[in-house]
């Protein structure tokens, strides 16, 4: 038995269809059944249901907003993750946790980012994040953080969404290209994930699609890919001037995962071309 928190948010979705299609035992939770900042309530439900494991997919991820709401930030973020790992404990559930790039700073000039960089998070939500990991790692000997980025699937709190709805009201487009990361499909982390579960893999992991790419780069493709001519300007961030400071560039490496499960992890380009192949019909 499975319980999924965060099920309507897009990987929480993506691995509710995934699991019911497999015929595997589970059990999801919105906000609105579960406010996983409620401690009792968290561990109340957890223990009704015994489940084998946990797989946290809600997250405050409004990653602007949470420079004035970062109290909001902190309740889901930190105080929600460390009642799940608690209840994780007391039932002897394991406890799966998706984590973020934006732990790291951006300043990495050597190569990708690894599992032993030490994170420096620039703004609210990357803290919150962060801190997130450590209340997990006090709480549990057992565990798997999964840091993932750009995140993409069914559903509208992802940048393609948005990207073709700009699209769809603007005669050109204005798009950074100094930001730098992975674009990650939900439906590969739901596959990797459950193989890591099956293989009872534990400890913090990177997993994002292979190779990284610009925003901009990103949004040229999903056109391509399309078919949509739409003209692309390349411009730097900082133009935005949003509240929240981002690192320019976070791409993470998958090796370690990769080895420790012997699976080869879709270019980011592949998986993109699977998804708006599905989104097409």
């Amino acid at each position: 038995m499975i319980v999924v928190t965060g099920a309507n948010g897009q990987l929480g979705r993506e691995f509710l269809k995934f699991l019911n299609r497999a015929g595997i035992s589970c059990k999801g939770f919105d906000r609105s059944e579960l406010d996983i900042s409620c401690g009792e309530k968290v561990l109340r439900v957890i223990k009704e249901l015994k489940p084998d494991v946990i797989i946290n997919c809600a997250a405050y991820n409004q990653v602007d907003r949470a420079e004035i709401e970062y109290e909001m930030a902190y309740k889901v973020n930190v105080i929600g993750v460390e009642n799940l790992a608690v209840a994780a404990r007391e039932t002897g559930a394991f406890f799966v946790h998706y984590s973020s790039d934006y732990v790291f700073d951006g300043k990495k000039e050597d190569g990708l980012y690894r599992e032993e960089d030490t994170p420096s998070p620039l703004n609210e939500y990357g803290k919150s994040k962060l801190l997130g990991e450590e209340r997990i790692k006090a709480v549990l000997d057992e565990y798997l953080i999964l840091r993932v980025s750009w995140v993409y699937g069914e559903g509208k709190q992802n940048f393609i969404h948005k990207l073709l709805l700009w699209a769809e009201k603007n005669s050109y487009l204005k798009v950074a290209c100094d930001e730098f990361s992975v674009p990650t499909y939900t439906k590969m982390i739901v596959e990797v994930t459950l193989k890591a579960i099956e293989k009872r893999l534990t400890g913090l992991y990177h997993l994002t699609n292979s190779g990284f790419t610009s925003r901009f780069e990103w949004a040229r493709a999903v056109f391509e890919i399309l078919g949509v001519d739409k003209f692309v300007r390349p411009v730097h961030s900082s133009i935005f001037s949003l509240p929240a400071k981002r690192p320019l560039f976070s791409p993470m490496s998958n090796e370690k995962i990769s080895k420790e499960l012997s699976v080869s992890i879709p270019h980011w380009r592949e998986s993109l071309k699977e998804f708006l192949k599905c989104l097409k019909r």
